[in-house]
């Protein structure tokens, strides 16, 4: 018979390694279309958001069409202004985290 600590023991372990391979990329570096990677590139630049004020008196954030510079999509509703700024800045810190993440592991600290 398992004692209650072992059985709980087992379990812990198996919940570790499962979050261990459900959170880390098996394949080394990620692989992203290049695609994708422009896709990343043009949505952690702020200049390419805007916010809009609709008619209910909310307001919306809007990203440009890569491909098509005269269209907006949009993303977000907001109840203030600063809101949908906050939002903007959110998706753009987002990207350019996901973009950095490619480039592969950082050192962030050193010991001697």
């Amino acid at each position: 018979m398992i004692s209650d600590n072992s059985y709980i023991n087992q379990k812990l372990k198996h919940m570790t390694y499962y979050y261990y391979k459900t959170s880390t990329l098996n394949t080394g570096q990620p692989t992203v279309s290049d695609q994708k990677l422009e896709e990343w590139k043009h949505l952690a630049d702020k200049g390419n958001w805007r916010i809009t004020q609709l008619p209910n008196g909310y307001y919306q954030t809007e990203v440009n069409n890569p491909t098509d510079e005269e269209k907006w999509v949009d993303v977000t509703r907001r109840e203030t202004l600063d809101g949908a700024e906050t939002a903007i800045n959110g998706s753009v810190e987002h990207f350019s985290k996901k973009l950095e993440f490619i480039n592969g592991p950082k050192v962030v600290k050193t010991f001697k």
